[in-house]
């Protein structure tokens, strides 16, 4: 029996990605003692489910200038070249090389490319699961995933100290997706 049969409701198809139910966030620290809380708020993406849940790829695109975090000045400094540097380098990118199960949860192993440098990282993911959309006939999937990620390996602000802004950026993703016809 595979996974995917093990999966209530599993269905092989492609899925977009639905960005007004679909958040991508991070949370970093700042001097030390507080946390800063962002999003992305433009993205697209591609889910393929497989026959066998291993089978399956992830593909999705995020606009690096759509960065928010409920303070317009630091937007814009975050935006700048001396962060993501939203002229030269408008998108974050994501591509899946391996899903693989663990306990009660899967890893989505892919790259991540951010501020023209591509590097491996893993998701921890929990599937929340196949169901029915809201348009008749319609199917959608839910996805949680995490990780975090190093902001001096991809480049970004490698200039100012972790006193200052920490180097570990943690991302979390919420996606729900709906089916192809």
């Amino acid at each position: 029996m595979s996974a995917a049969t093990q999966i209530p409701g599993y269905i092989a198809g492609t899925w977009t990605i639905d960005p007004v139910h679909s958040e991508v966030t991070f949370i970093t620290r700042h001097l030390g003692v507080s946390k800063v809380r962002g999003q992305f708020t433009d993205f697209e993406g591609t889910i393929v489910t497989g026959e066998d849940i291993s089978g399956s790829t992830v593909e999705a695109t995020i606009q690096a200038g759509s960065i928010h975090t409920k303070n317009d000045q630091r937007d814009a400094h975050v935006k700048s070249d001396e962060f993501l540097d939203v002229e030269r380098f408008p998108t974050l990118s994501f591509r899946s090389t391996g899903i693989r199960a663990t306990g009660d949860g899967y890893v989505i192993d892919g790259e991540l490319t951010l501020h023209g440098v591509t590097k491996p990282v893993s998701l921890e993911a929990d599937l929340g699961g196949f169901g029915d959309g809201m348009a008749e006939g319609s199917k959608v999937v839910g996805v949680e995933a995490r990780t975090e990620i190093n902001r001096s390996d991809f480049g970004v602000a490698s200039q100012f100290p972790t006193a200052v802004v920490a180097d570990k950026v943690k991302i979390e993703l919420d996606i729900e997706a709906v089916l192809d016809n």
